[in-house]
Order: C-alpha cells, then sequence, then structure tokens
C-alpha cells in the first residue's frame, strides 16, 4: 500500500511537470542584423568619409523571445551591388552617361573590411551615391538639398548556428565626387 501511494505521488509529480511545460526546451528562431554609426535610412548605412564606420550588431532571437549577441561568434556575406565612381573616374556613373560603369571591387580587407565584433570600415575610395539631378532649360542641376539616391551598395548578411540574418545595405562615400554636394549623407 505505502509502495502504490509512493508510485502515485511520484506520478502526480511527473504529469504536474509536463503539465507546466517545465522541462521544454527553447531554441533559435532567426537572427536580426542591426546596425548604428554612419548616417542611415531603413536597412540602408553609408560608410561617410575616409574611414568611416558602421558598428554591425548580431542578435540570435529564441522562441522564448530573448535576443542573444552573437555577434563575435557570426560569418559575414558580403555581395557588391552596382556601382560606384572611385578617385580615378570620379565621372557620373551607372546613368548612362560615358564612360561606362565601374562595378564595385569585390569585399576584401582592402575594401570595406568587418572585423570580429562586427565594425565595417571603409577603406577604398570610391563613391556609390549620386545627387538626384533635375533638368532646367536643357543644363542638369544637382539638387539643393542634396537628395542622395545609390548607385551601389554592398549588402550585407551575417550567419551564425546554419541561419541567416535579414540583409543590410551599406553605401560608401570615401571619396570627394564631382558633385557638388560631396559623396553621399554624412
Amino acid at each position: 500500500m505505502k509502495r502504490t501511494r509512493i508510485f502515485t505521488a511520484l506520478l502526480a509529480a511527473g504529469l504536474a511537470l509536463m503539465a507546466t511545460s517545465c522541462g521544454t526546451s527553447d531554441y533559435l528562431e532567426s537572427l536580426q542584423l542591426t546596425s548604428s554609426g554612419g548616417s542611415s535610412g531603413g536597412n540602408f548605412f553609408n560608410l561617410a568619409g575616409v574611414d568611416g564606420t558602421v558598428q554591425l550588431q548580431v542578435n540570435a532571437v529564441y522562441h522564448s523571445g530573448k535576443s542573444i549577441n552573437v555577434t563575435n561568434d557570426s560569418t559575414w556575406t558580403v555581395t557588391p551591388v552596382g556601382c560606384a565612381t572611385t578617385a580615378d573616374n570620379p565621372a557620373y556613373v551607372c546613368n548612362g552617361v560615358l564612360p561606362p560603369p565601374t562595378l564595385l571591387p569585390p569585399y576584401g580587407p582592402d575594401t570595406v573590411p568587418i572585423n570580429k565584433t562586427g565594425m565595417m570600415t571603409g577603406i577604398v575610395q570610391m563613391c556609390t551615391w549620386t545627387d538626384a539631378e533635375t533638368m532646367v532649360n536643357g543644363t542638369l542641376t544637382p539638387d539643393s538639398p542634396a537628395v542622395w539616391e545609390y548607385t551601389g551598395y554592398y549588402q550585407v548578411t551575417a550567419t551564425y548556428r546554419n541561419f541567416t540574418s535579414n540583409p543590410v545595405g551599406v553605401g560608401v562615400g570615401v571619396t570627394a565626387s564631382d558633385d557638388f554636394a560631396g559623396c553621399g549623407p554624412s
């Protein structure tokens, strides 16, 4: 009789634990890539000026709602998209005007490296922005104040434990352009 009561008590305790969801594991649902520093608009950012920086941060978002910073444990994928002007070729590009467009240089340690802590730095001399222009009496005139448009950008994603984050776009304004307003938002 005593053994039956002990067994019944243990069974009731086990059922109570299962009913309260105690012992269920939390699991990774997604990654969220955010940024601070540099000028920004939505999921687009700018490396403004020589050695301009943008701090990227990767958060692992779990089923329970908790969020953990995993920036130092993440890997980066950076894809160049579009065109740029360079110090050697400051003419407007990607708008049908000669000379032909200059493709963005590939991601690497000499262009826009990202260190282990997620700091992205603009090193290569280029501009991935153009000031929108208005046709006035047959002449293109830059808007004042400047209305910046991308000619290209680096698309960045982070990977952690086989999850890939949302992409962010990073423009580069690490050189003066032939634009009246400089190169990109500051």
